[in-house]
């Protein structure tokens, strides 16, 4: 036999470091090549890591929920590929077969009433391959695990697949079960069959999850931009040739926007379990279109603390960066609150979709002049305003109407009350 350090893999371009999860296999326990020695996560996903060959687990050199960086050694294996199965079977105690994934599966259950495990916990790899195969928590809920204490894994899944999803339209076990989904056979038509692409893909089945996963309530408020379209028509071109950047409606929507939710920090928080998570910093994602037509959020960081000429500077180059696709992975993380122009395509107002794990998504509809009742000490009357509809889709588990009404409110005030005077 061989000693062999086991090192941290690299499991993609981006990532750089994981999370020991569990370890499957015990120090002094045999194994078999392909067996899954751990599983680590990372900020995308859990990954299952094989053992490369057949052999003995010498020893642990990170411990669970240890952070370890790529190429890091993790374990010492004593590597042979004469390690006979059987051995193995009769050598190793019952618990390290468990460690070793080596449990024996319960078989899957027929149609009809099924039972629930209420406390099934998913994985971030779990959870991706059931939004991409549609498959709901309630059915995922139904698969027995194979993982330490029943956890579902990669495996557990592939072969649910496999077996034909025998849960998918089974009457599950719950007090208040009023309806089964039905064997429904839609006509879809024919024509032209364009594939989705990988990014599209990912869209879908991040709109599909988010609307799964939050319930969905849109409030809407109408704001006065007059003042705000003034000053930036006057500015635009002095702003440009006195800072080098172009003056966008982008910066001042997102100005207003940190500032109310500086007011109401509750409105920017995830939920995470039964915890909600308030975040310390206002990380502002703008929803932008793609020229293959597909659609991204870059994040503006700290857009709290940056003036209107930074604010401008990092809009603009998010937005170069989007078009000529040369964003970064640092680019699209950390988002907190979700601004989508969907004025820009000439839509009056929109019902956005929460990118998730955030709480709350903002629509800024097209400026549209009209005529407007303006109330003054001497008298109505009726002007010729710059109007914009706003639309608010919030998580309705961690925000009430009172906050999400608040804080759309709010916006809307920071907009109307735009000082025109004001210097840059």
């Amino acid at each position: 036999m061989t000693e062999t350090a086991f090192n941290m893999p690299k499991m993609g371009e981006s990532i750089t470091q994981g999370t020991i999860l569990n370890w499957l296999v015990e120090e002094g326990a045999a194994f078999q090549e392909g067996d899954i020695l751990v599983e680590i996560a990372t900020d995308k996903v859990d990954n299952e890591v094989p053992a490369p060959s057949s052999g003995v687990m010498i020893s642990h050199k990170a411990a669970v929920n240890d952070i370890v960086q790529v190429g890091q050694t993790i374990a010492l294996l004593s590597l042979s590929n004469e390690v006979a199965a059987a051995k193995i079977l009769t050598d190793t105690p019952q618990k390290n077969l468990i460690k070793s994934g080596k449990t024996t599966k319960k078989p899957l259950a027929a149609k009809g009433i099924l039972k629930v495990n209420d406390n099934v916990f998913i994985s971030p790899l779990v959870d991706s391959m059931a939004r991409k195969h549609h498959i709901s928590y309630q059915e995922l809920a139904c698969i027995s695990g194979s993982g330490l204490d029943g956890r579902l894994r990669k495996t557990d899944i592939t072969s649910y697949i496999k077996a034909g999803r025998p849960f998918q339209f089974g009457q599950l076990e719950t007090k208040n079960q009023g309806y089964s989904i039905p064997d429904l056979k839609f006509d879809k038509g024919s024509g032209k069959v364009i594939p989705m692409d990988r990014m599209r893909e990912m869209i879908a089945d991040h709109m599909v999850y988010s609307k799964h996963t939050s319930p969905h309530v849109t409030a809407y408020v109408e704001a006065d931009l007059t003042n705000m379209v003034a000053w930036r028509n006057t500015n635009k071109e002095l702003f440009l040739k006195t800072h080098g950047e172009k003056l966008t409606f982008t910066p001042l929507f997102i100005e207003a926007v940190a500032n109310a939710i500086k007011d109401f920090p509750m409105i920017n928080a995830s939920l995470d379990g039964k915890n909600i998570i308030v975040k310390q910093d206002i990380n502002i994602g703008m929803a932008t279109a793609l020229p293959s037509g597909n659609l991204i959020v870059p994040v503006v960081k700290n857009a709290d603390k940056k003036d209107l000429k930074t604010l401008a500077g990092a809009i603009n180059e998010l937005a170069q960066k989007s078009r000529s696709g040369n964003l970064k992975a640092d680019d699209i993380k950390g988002g907190s609150f979700t601004i989508s122009n969907v004025g820009t395509f000439g839509s009056l107002m929109g019902t956005p979709i929460i990118n998730q794990p955030e709480a709350a998504i903002l629509a800024t509809g097209i400026i549209k002049k009209r005529a407007e009742v303006i109330e003054k000490p001497q008298g109505d009357t009726i002007e010729i305003r710059s109007m914009m509809y706003l639309s608010l889709s919030f998580d309705h588990r961690i925000v009430d109407g009172h906050l999400a009404g608040s804080f759309l409110k709010r916006i809307a005030d920071n907009m109307e009350n735009f000082d025109i005077n004001r210097s840059f």
